[in-house]
């Protein structure tokens, strides 16, 4: 044999099984072009230099591991089903008298041919669009875009190796599959099903158990620390137990439907549920996969898109006022030096601060023990990451501050307060600090002027509004002498607001801090000054929201086309292998209008559980995910609502195109269509 034989033969079997290898091509190269913009990104000197650019590339950088995994798991996963349709092929080259070694060198090339179009067109399409992603980036961060066109040689080089890699590990697979089979399997390969398996009601059980305790965790968490513990454990439940429920669940559905007389003995029904039953282990699989992926596209889509849409409110929330200074000391001779500068360098920039948020307060971190309050950690027991969920951030506040900021003229005895709470509530008549006195709750107050801080946590905040200076006084001693060198400190809180641009506060926030750098040689100074711009923010914020959306968007993309595939290559491959049923009942008197409605009952009875499941999933998924989107500042649940929904809905629409071109391609190939 001369050496263009092998690689003609290689040529040949891909453009004969174009049906399948085109799509398994595409998605080759969408692999590989998606690895090269995230690579791309990540590494990006135009983007890292920009605000906020520093930020998205971290976020872009969980993508990139994230990218090389799914594709190694995606590809090996796509690729059995080529091979599956191949093996009658080879089968029959080795009936001939081509031996092992032979086909060997026939899947070698085919390896290399399409190792060498995917990386090529994937390369291609990635340099090409990685410009267009670099100029989104960019106006995600609000920057200015550069025209020059780059290409990221060493991101080539960590691509070419990657897929490179991972095709040399398909081809392996695929040695040892027709180095362990004889040649009547290979064969007979397509005509060898799976046994109907028998109802496991078990497994079935197992998986409603894990199922149902995943839910329950979801809907119960309180608490958004509680929700970042178990987030990763109730999502590996659900994983397990779609899976269970797919594979023994779907198998108890079809028993059932057999026992229906009056639906299972229907033409387009009885050959439905029998084909389904024929291979149900590998299409509960297939299935539990698609409504897997389609829960993540979901999930990340959802979830991106609402933080990117709300991060100006966001913003807002984590900077009530454009500016803020914190002063660690309320000594009104110590307060009094950093608010004159505040003022003389609003008053050069021709500046006049409006909305102005002025107050003192006392911060300290706590363990809450029912109505005791602990500042002593080894006085708690078993305190792990579980015990974060009774840790509160207090702030007290002096009762003539609260009333000046609302309004009000509240009154208050020597051991009553005054309280507030955020991200849950508090449910005791009295309230005892370790080291204090027992105060009594007179009154629970509904809002408060919020400083910025609450948004920035993970714990919840208790707002402790008392009598007077002694009582905060009693409280700071007490929680220094025990936490010594970490004590927390008492603050003077002076934010206000500016009639101006994001350039300018950003000016008026380096003018401040000049002024009180110039205070640096006085006496009586606050051992601390923290000023705060949120136009200085508005970058990092947008950077980390913007990269979230992107990572978001582009895995959701991959995932997308993960479910699009497997659905594809399930029809298809479940079409060739009802070819030869179907035309046996063709034979018998079935028409071809009967065979359609048989698909389509098939299709609509299995087909559409994956996005009803995966929309079950989303709804009790949903109290857990606005949990942790606490933790990036995200409050607005009606924004959650209407963005989950709409991408629901919008995936709806996409899916059941899918399901059109699905049903379609299945039908061409039973029918006779398109025999290949």
């Amino acid at each position: 044999m001369n050496f263009g034989f092998y690689p003609k033969l290689a040529l040949t079997g891909i453009r004969k099984n174009g049906r399948l290898y085109v799509p398994y091509l595409l998605t080759c190269i969408c692999m590989v072009m998606m690895f090269y913009i995230i690579a791309f990104l990540s590494m990006n000197e135009g983007v890292g230099a920009m605000q906020g650019g520093e930020t998205l590339q971290a976020m872009l950088s969980f993508g990139y591991y994230i990218m090389g995994v799914f594709s190694l798991i995606f590809l090996f996963y796509t690729n059995s089903f080529l091979i599956r349709r191949r093996k009658k092929e080879f089968g029959l080259y080795n009936i001939l008298g081509m031996g092992k070694w032979n086909i060997a060198r026939i899947l070698v090339w085919e390896s290399l041919i399409v190792t060498a179009v995917s990386l090529a067109g994937g390369l291609l399409c990635g340099v090409l669009f990685s410009k267009l992603a670099e100029l989104v980036m960019v106006r995600m961060l609000g920057g200015q875009a550069a025209f020059n066109f780059t290409v990221d040689f060493s991101c080539i080089v960590q691509t070419v190796v990657l897929f490179a890699a991972i095709f040399l590990l398909i081809l392996l697979k695929a040695l040892r599959q027709i180095h362990v089979s004889n040649p009547v399997e290979l064969l007979h390969s397509e005509n060898v099903g799976e046994k109907p398996p028998k109802a496991n009601w078990l497994v079935a059980l197992v998986g409603a158990v894990l199922l149902g305790t995943a839910y329950v965790l979801a809907v119960t968490i309180s608490d958004p620390i509680s929700a970042l513990v178990w987030f990763f454990v109730a999502v590996l439940m659900v994983i397990l137990a779609t899976y269970l429920l797919f594979i023994a669940g779907s198998v108890v559905f079809c028993k059932l439907l057999q026992k229906n007389k009056r639906y299972y003995y229907k033409t387009n029904h009885f050959v439905s549920v029998s084909s389904m039953m024929y291979r149900m282990k590998r299409n509960g699989a297939g299935l539990a996969s698609i409504c897997i992926l389609s829960t993540m596209v979901l999930v990340m889509i959802s979830s991106t898109m609402c933080l990117y849409i709300g991060a100006e409110d966001n913003l807002r929330s984590r900077y009530p006022r454009n500016i803020v200074v914190d002063t660690y000391s309320i000594e009104e001779s110590q307060t009094s030096q950093v608010h004159t500068a505040v003022a003389s360098a609003l008053e050069e920039a021709g500046l006049q601060a409006e909305n102005e948020l002025h107050y003192r307060y006392l911060d300290v971190a706590g363990y809450f023990d029912g109505a005791q309050v602990i500042f002593d950690q080894n006085k708690i027991p078993d305190f792990g990451m579980s015990g974060y969920s009774s840790v509160r951030q207090l702030f007290i506040v002096p009762l003539e501050d609260y009333n000046r900021l609302m309004g009000t003229n509240e009154t208050l005895e020597k051991n009553e307060v005054l309280i507030y709470t955020t991200k849950d509530s508090y449910d005791y008549d009295t309230i005892t600090m370790e080291g204090c006195d027992t105060l009594r709750v007179k009154k629970v107050v509904t809002e408060f002027e919020d400083n910025g801080v609450d948004t920035m946590q993970v714990i919840s905040s208790v707002f402790l509004f008392v009598p007077d200076f002694d009582t905060m006084e009693q409280i700071f001693d007490a929680q220094a002498e025990i936490y010594g060198d970490n004590r927390s400190y008492k603050h003077d809180y002076y934010g206000f607001d500016l009639s101006c641009d994001d350039a300018t506060q950003v000016a008026v926030y380096d003018k401040i801090n000049t002024k009180l750098a110039e205070l640096s040689g006085l006496e009586n100074l606050p051992p601390r000054i923290n000023v705060e711009c949120a136009a200085k923010e508005r970058a990092d914020f947008y950077g980390l929201y913007g990269g979230l959306l992107s990572l978001g968007v582009l895995l959701g993309s991959v995932f997308v086309l993960g479910a699009v595939l497997i659905m594809y290559y399930r029809q298809v491959t479940e079409g060739y292998e009802d070819q030869d049923r179907f035309d046996i009942l063709q034979k018998v008197g079935m028409t071809k209008r009967e065979i359609r409605k048989s698909i389509n009952s098939q299709m609509l009875t299995v087909f559409f559980l994956p996005l009803i499941t995966a929309g079950v999933h989303m709804a009790f998924a949903f109290p857990l995910i606005s949990k942790l989107l606490m933790l990036f500042g995200l409050s607005n649940i009606g924004l959650l609502v209407a963005v989950t929904v709409g991408c629901y809905l919008v995936f709806s629409l996409f899916y059941v195109l899918v399901y059109v071109a699905t049903s379609r391609a299945y039908y061409g190939i039973v029918s006779g269509k398109s025999r290949s």
